[in-house]
């Protein structure tokens, strides 16, 4: 008789001992291993090429052994130009760069040049990187790269932090106005980087995983502090075109980057990286992009790679809802995104339009 019932008892332990053990593993879980998948049926759209040729405004070439792979991607995915940021000042890469990407695809790739800070304490320091500004220019560059250092780690020999409207980098914006190339201008970051790295941070996880991005505290200035120095040498140097990069690096606030374009007609946007930002706001996005669709570009900051391109089409041309924007750009938290859906005639415009309207203001180097 025991021996009967012994398998049912079992049984039965079993079943109310396993949800427990289930329940007690995902306990466990560390939040960097959940990755939840959607229960959403939703539309997919494919898009392989762009309804328009693109210019991406804001890419990092500076592998140049990679330069034909580049090549190849952008190809895959109706990429008509690529700008890399990488034509570094230090140690003169930039002759380099241009020389290996112009071997490879002089129409294709368009290079922008980065100073180099390490000098800052140098005699004469803007006057003498704004030479060498005026010549890489005539080899070829079109534009200048401000990462998001100037005003937050970049020190003098004082010490002292080097903010973005230092009066001895006028020199460089006033040659770039002189030369009608402009300035791609990184400053800040997320809004969530200058935050306290704790539960309502709604970056954690990602800043757990670099923490070198996160901002918060006294060592650094605060990010209102950095955009109030960007904006002070906007306004200094109206003749100077200035694309502040990640969507003015306030895509969190449309309201307010919207304020800044009516105030500096010499201030653009573009949209890398932010698809995560500008995807959760979909109409108040939309509805911004379709009002200052003369001001805005499209770049990703992400080396070419046709399906990272394809998630961004997907994001401007349709209206699919609910998708993951992390195969363009890693990093961008745990929510999904909406499609824009924008008309042709603003696509266009942020796809190519505006880039060229902006290199047409070429004067050139004597």
């Amino acid at each position: 008789m025991r021996l009967a019932i012994l398998p049912t008892a079992v049984g039965f332990l079993v079943s109310v001992a396993a949800p427990w053990n289930v329940f007690a593993q995902s306990r466990d879980l560390l939040l960097r291993d959940w990755t939840p998948r959607s229960q959403m049926v939703v539309e997919k759209t494919e898009i392989l090429e762009p309804r328009f040729p693109v210019i991406d405004i804001h890419n990092h070439l500076g592998d140049l052994d990679k330069a034909e792979e580049h090549l190849a991607e952008m190809d895959k995915a109706g990429v008509w130009k690529c700008v890399s940021l990488d034509a570094r000042s230090a140690g003169d890469f930039y002759k380099e760069h241009l020389r290996v990407s112009h071997s490879v695809a002089k129409e294709r790739f368009v290079l922008f040049f980065r100073p180099d800070f390490s000098k800052i304490d140098e005699p004469d320091f803007g006057r003498r990187e704004a030479e060498k500004l005026e010549e890489a220019v005539r080899m070829g560059a079109r534009g200048l790269k401000i990462a998001k250092s100037l005003g937050l780690t970049i020190k003098d020999r004082t010490g002292r932090l080097v903010p973005v409207d230092d009066p001895r980098l006028d020199p460089i914006w006033a040659k770039c106005g002189e030369l009608g190339i402009p300035v791609m201008i990184h400053v800040s970051d997320p809004k969530a980087f200058f935050a306290p790295l704790d539960r309502f941070n709604e970056r954690w996880d990602a800043l757990h995983l670099r923490p070198d991005w996160l901002f918060y505290g006294d060592r650094f200035p605060s990010k209102e502090e950095l955009l109030e120095q960007r904006n002070r040498v906007i306004a200094r140097h109206p003749e100077t075109i200035f694309i502040g990069a990640h969507f003015g690096n306030l895509p969190e606030e449309l309201h307010q980057v919207a304020k800044w374009l009516d105030v500096y007609p010499n201030f653009y946007v573009d949209i890398d990286a932010r698809m995560g930002e500008l995807g959760r706001q979909p109409y108040t996005a939309r509805r911004f992009m379709i009002h200052y669709q003369d001001r805005i570009l499209f770049g990703t900051d992400t080396p070419p790679n046709a399906e990272a391109y394809r998630v961004y089409y997907r994001f401007l041309e349709t209206d699919d809802e609910y998708f993951d924007p992390n195969p363009a750009h890693p990093y961008q938290g745990r929510w999904m995104v909406y499609g824009l859906y924008l008309p042709d005639e603003v696509l266009e415009k942020i796809y190519n339009k505006n880039a060229l309207r902006i290199f047409a203001k070429f004067r050139g180097a004597e």
